[in-house]
């Protein structure tokens, strides 16, 4: 029996830290979502980019709850300049919120939009998550 006592204070200890582990691999995640008409997918990766490259993250105490969001809603018109710009989800954390407008709007302007696409303005929402590491 005392040969199990040790495993098993070992699988309890592991639970008791599993959160603890959990909370330290938590990180941003940037997801772009662009209105059906954009079938460019060039475009689409370079906006992607333009914001995730702006992205800078607020400190610890600006982090939201894990599997909470920020959306930011741009309206990106054919010259590639911001038509307008709001947060529309609010993660709960003002620092975080701020940070995902910041960086819309610091990646502005984006390219001019694809001849392809024959709409006037563009939809493009980003959504900035603190998600829970694999």
């Amino acid at each position: 029996m005392s040969r199990l006592r040790p495993s098993i204070l070992l699988a309890v200890f592991a639970l008791l830290l599993a959160p603890v582990a959990m909370a330290a691999s938590a990180g941003p995640q940037l997801q772009a979502f662009f209105q059906p008409e954009l079938t460019d997918a060039a475009y689409q990766q370079k906006a992607y980019a333009k914001v995730a490259g702006k992205w800078v993250q607020p400190g610890k105490k600006g982090v939201p709850a894990v599997g909470r969001k920020t959306v930011v809603q741009a309206v990106i018109g054919r010259d590639g300049k911001l038509v307008s710009v709001l947060v529309t989800t609010e993660s709960g954390s003002k620092a975080w919120d701020d940070a995902a407008l910041a960086a819309v709007k610091k990646a502005a302007p984006f390219a001019p939009l694809p001849k392809s696409f024959n709409p006037p303005t563009l939809d493009a929402h980003f959504h900035v998550a603190w998600v829970a590491g694999p």
